[in-house]
């Protein structure tokens, strides 16, 4: 036993904490990235900012088609208990923002929505060139995703509703621009946690797949607001699905809360992990 309590005393002092109270002891082993210049003209003439624009282009579209046509699914049913129910929408959602976020991450850091790219712009981790080029790529493949789904069964996505986010009857407007907020806070608080490159370099005995937490943030999300606004987060998202459906009034009615709210919660998580998780403001140069 003796011999047992000197190798876990051992291992204790080998693996300690590396990670010390305050931001300067965490400095010493990880040094700070410079923020992204706000306009990098060199961007415009490099095949890699294009071929990122594509990537983001393609996972939205593929985005919008899944998840849009598991919602058509289950509108279209007769009976739920036979469609997948709220569960199965939240996990289709989820999974596919799983699954998109490791096939891009390293082409263009799987985005696939506006409000992500506004708050790590905000954050300074990418040029606002490329901020705006991402946003136009994302709403372009949402709206192309949305127009596939009513092209393949155009009767059922009327009668469906097309998947489009509105105000849901017994909420108020107030009540879905905060679930957007919160919602979206979220989610983009998250995206900045699972892709802290601090964060890796000091828990790196603690292996992460970062789109998994992303998805499933992603997920749980879904399962929580699906009741009242069916869920934005993604301005694209809510933004594709109005263009190709464009026939509820309540569609374009509430349609600035799915703009307003993400783009609120993006910013209050992109001000909470920079200024308090982080402390970058505060740190010595």
């Amino acid at each position: 036993m003796e011999g047992k309590d000197e190798d876990v005393r051992l291992g204790a002092n080998k693996y300690g904490e590396k990670q010390g109270l305050g931001t300067v002891a965490q400095d010493r082993d990880y040094k700070e990235p410079p923020p992204a210049p706000l306009f990098e003209p060199g961007e415009l003439t490099s095949w890699s900012f294009y071929r990122a624009g594509i990537a983001e282009f393609i996972a939205t579209f593929l985005f919008l088609y899944i998840s849009i046509l598991t919602v058509m699914g289950y509108s279209r049913a007769d009976n739920k208990c036979k469609t997948v129910g709220i569960q199965g929408i939240a996990w289709a959602f989820g999974g596919m923002i799983f699954a998109l976020v490791y096939c891009t991450a390293g082409i263009s850091g799987g985005h696939i929505n506006p409000a992500v790219t506004f708050g790590l712009f905000l954050a300074r981790k990418l040029s606002l060139t490329r901020a705006v080029f991402y946003m136009i790529m994302q709403c372009l493949g949402a709206i192309c995703g949305a127009g596939v789904v009513k092209g393949f069964q155009p009767g059922p996505y009327q009668v469906g509703g097309g998947g489009s986010n509105y105000v849901h009857h017994g909420y108020t407007k107030g009540s879905g621009l905060g679930a957007e907020i919160v919602g979206t806070f979220v989610l983009v608080y998250t995206v900045f946690s699972a892709t802290d490159a601090k964060r890796s370099a000091r828990d790196s005995h603690v292996p992460i797949l970062a789109p998994l937490p992303i998805g499933f943030a992603v997920f749980l999300v879904h399962l929580a607001t699906i009741p009242i606004t069916g869920t934005g987060i993604n301005p694209a998202r809510s933004l594709g699905t109005a263009i190709i459906y464009n026939k509820q009034i309540n569609n374009w009615n509430d349609h600035w809360i799915f703009w307003v709210g993400p783009f609120i919660g993006a910013a209050l998580a992109a001000v909470y992990h920079t200024v308090v998780i982080r402390a970058i403001p505060f740190k010595s140069k």
